[in-house]
Order: structure tokens, then sequence, then C-alpha cells
């Protein structure tokens, strides 16, 4: 079974750039005042194709799967967390669920391959791959049909959701390691580099961890192409993320990028198609080790650096009024014409 990939294109709008700069640089404000704000109204105008981009419907989607790595003892938490985090998700009561009220995004659970069987309800999606991957210092994670039913299942959800912005999060234990060996992989960075501390080792679990990872590595070694190592070596969570990534970027939807295991995703998708990057908005840069590794790998800038080690897609949520502020700005603050403002004269 072959994934379908879709052709995502560079964006290629002159006369709509020159007309968004335009915008920005005759409010009332001195010339890039707003810093990363400015930038960031620029890149949301050219994703939705607009001089004042209206963000619709935001979309945050948890993807959530178990990964059979976590039996060697690279978490500092058992593998029943994450289908119990999911329940707690869906009762409302984790991080991400205050903040998508907070913030009124609606959030989406979606059981990529969770080792448990969920009663069907609202805000919850059953797509599950598997009951988890499979350990990869025994063999794959996914077998390449159960990665490619992954990207398709993760394309579908997004074709199933309204609005115009798709915000990323995920839960798994174990995922850091999938995200840290595709970094290691894809990036050629030291896995030593790459490999962090998680859901909070100590500096034996850290050790141990990252013994594990070499040997999957090795153990993986002609797994270089993009697909070949996710399948490898990425969990089923970040393969159906991955598809979500590309069918957004197709959409042309804002794509709101959490931490460390969600940007292994992009790493992925970009690998597939570079354009996707143009779409992606990256959250923040988590205190996870390899997340600034693989921000500068991706040569992109996060808009916050808050610490988190979270995940759930928090940082998402939390940079979320960032995003509104830069379409409000662009929409609703007066220029100098319409405002009467003098504008800058030239003092020689």
């Amino acid at each position: 079974m072959t994934p379908d990939i879709p052709d995502i294109p560079e964006f290629d709008d002159p006369a709509l750039d020159a007309a968004l700069q335009r915008r920005i640089d005759g409010k009332t404000k001195p010339l890039g005042a707003l810093g990363r704000l400015e930038t960031l109204g620029l890149q949301l105008g050219r994703i939705l194709g607009s001089e004042t981009p209206q963000l619709r419907q935001p979309q945050l989607v948890v993807f959530a799967a178990d990964h059979g790595l976590a039996a060697h003892g690279v978490s500092a938490y058992p593998s029943d967390v994450t289908w119990q985090m999911v329940e707690n998700f869906l009762a409302g009561g984790a991080a991400v669920s205050v903040l998508a009220r907070q913030h009124g995004l609606a959030l989406t659970v979606v059981d990529a391959g969770v080792r448990h069987d969920f009663a069907p309800r609202a805000g919850l999606l059953l797509r599950k791959v598997a009951p988890g991957s499979a350990d990869a210092l025994a063999g794959p994670a996914m077998t390449s049909a159960q990665c490619a039913q992954a990207l398709d299942a993760g394309r579908d959800v997004v074709k199933g959701l309204p609005g115009n912005a798709l915000l990323l999060g995920e839960m798994g234990i174990g995922n850091t390691s999938a995200a840290a060996l595709l970094l290691a992989r894809l990036t050629g960075t030291p896995i030593e580099n790459c490999c962090g501390r998680g859901t909070g080792l100590d500096d034996a679990g850290l050790a141990r961890k990252q013994t594990v990872l070499r040997q999957v590595l090795a153990r993986h070694a002609d797994a270089v192409a993009p697909l070949q190592a996710l399948a490898a070596m990425g969990g089923l969570e970040i393969a159906m993320m991955c598809g979500a990534v590309l069918q957004a970027a197709l959409e042309r939807r804002v794509i709101v990028v959490d931490g460390f295991i969600a940007s292994s995703a992009v790493l992925v998708a970009a690998r597939l198609q570079p354009a996707v990057l143009s779409r992606c908005v990256f959250a923040h840069c988590s205190d996870e080790a390899g997340h600034g590794l693989m921000l500068r790998a991706l040569s992109v800038a996060p808009l916050l650096q808050l610490g988190l080690r979270l995940g759930e897609g928090s940082g998402a949520a939390l940079a979320w009024p960032l995003l509104v502020s830069a379409c409000r700005v662009l929409e609703e603050m007066a220029s100098f014409e319409s405002a009467g403002v003098s504008t800058r004269s030239e003092v020689s």
C-alpha cells in the first residue's frame, strides 16, 4: 500500500505579497515596529490569500498512540498514561482542554493507535491503525502498509473538519523517542543531541534511553528515505499528523505546530513536500533537548519560548492569540491616511 502524497505548490503571488506589505507598512506605526507580528500577518495573508485574512473555526486536533519502544524504559511514565490522558482530554481536565476552552478552539482527539478500546463519544475520532506501534528495537515500528494507512487517515481527518486553521497536538508515552530518532536520521544529528528527558527521566534513565535509541538507529540503518524512517522508527500518531499536515497544506489552512513531536511530523512532511513549511506557524521552542535543533534544521523561528515540555497542543493553543492579533491588526488598525496622521519625514 502506497500513501497518496499530494503535490503542494509554493506560493507565487507577487501582487498579493506587495499589497500585504503596503498594507502593513501603511499602518500608524514606524516601519517594522510590530516586529514578528508583522511577519506573522504577512504569512497568514499569503496562506489565506487575502490582504485581510480571517481565521475561521480553528480546530485543535490531538493525535494519540502508544509505542512499543516504551517497553524498554524510555519514558518515566507507563504506557497506560496514554489512554488515561485521552480520557482526561475528553473530560475537559487536561491543560490543552482548558486552553482550548479559553481561546474558543474546537478540540478533537484522534485515536491513531492507542492500546485501549474507547467508547465512541463526541470529540473522539476512532482511527486506530493498530493497538500501538511495534517495538522498533525488534523490527519496524510500523509496516509500510500501516504507515500509509496512518498517513491517509490523517488526511481524511482534516478533510472532515471545518475552518481554515489546524492546531497540532499529540499524546503518546514514548513519542519523544520516536521524534528524536526521526530528527537524528533525517538530519544526521547525533542521537545524543536529539534525545532529552521527555516526561522527566533521571540521569540513569536518560543514559538508558540514549543507548536504546542508538540501537534502534543501528537496527534500521537502511531506513533513510522519509517514509522509510517514519515507518521504521516513528509512531502511528506522528504518521497520522504528517498526513494531516499534508492535507491542511494542500487546502491552504494555517497550520499551528506545537512542540517536539508535532514538529517531527512536519519534518517528515517537509521532506516529502517542502512547501508545507510556508503554511506552518511554529508556536514555540520547547524545553525538550532536540526541539531547537529540529527548528533550526527546518530553518524556522518559533513565536514563543516558555520552557514548555508538555505536548498535547498546549503551546499551539497558547500561541493562538498572536495569530488572531496579527489578523486584527491587518484589518482594523488605521492607516496614516485614514487616521489623518502624518507620515515619517526625512530629516537632513
